[in-house]
């Protein structure tokens, strides 16, 4: 039997945000885009923290919540794990450090940034898949937009959301 890694499940690329964009606008996002959170990013594009359900709810109902910012409210610290332990053992560490996303970080020119993550979202959809191929979206080996692709769709949303196109 092949041991699953956490390589074989993350997902590459991690959903950021500033530490200046609003709450309300990372509330958002997340809840537009499935996520547990997202991780905030310091002026280097490095990990400063993380804002997910836990962070959000507990601004809920301030007066000032409009004025709110990601660096305002995130958990300082990303958790981190190596990409090459088994799931089981991730989960197991995610569960002890009582977190559900646990990121994977890259070094590039002294800066070190999350580059994917795996989830408790990431297990349960492996504990339930039927087969491999439902699972092949995950993982070092999954397929995925070339840069430019991505640039051309983020741009082409945002000039359809702008009333552009």
């Amino acid at each position: 039997m092949t041991v699953t890694l956490i390589r074989d499940l993350m997902t590459v690329g991690v959903p950021t945000c500033k530490t200046t964009s609003l709450v309300v606008d990372v509330a958002r996002f997340i809840l537009e885009n499935n996520l547990e959170e997202m991780v905030v990013l310091g002026t280097e594009g490095e990990g400063l923290g993380v804002v997910g359900y836990e962070e959000l709810i507990s601004v809920y109902g301030r007066e000032n919540i409009n004025e709110l910012t990601a660096g305002d409210v995130m958990r300082e610290g990303v958790p981190e794990l190596p990409a090459d332990i088994p799931i089981a053992a991730a989960a197991q560490m995610m569960k002890d450090q009582r977190i559900r996303v646990a990121y994977m970080n890259h070094n590039s020119a002294g800066i070190i940034y999350p580059a994917a993550l795996i989830s408790y979202r990431h297990i349960l959809r492996a504990l339930a898949a039927r087969d491999e191929q439902e699972l092949k979206d995950l993982g070092i080996a999954a397929e995925r937009k070339l840069p430019l692709e991505q640039f051309i769709q983020r741009r082409d949303e945002a000039r359809r959301k702008a009333g552009l196109k």
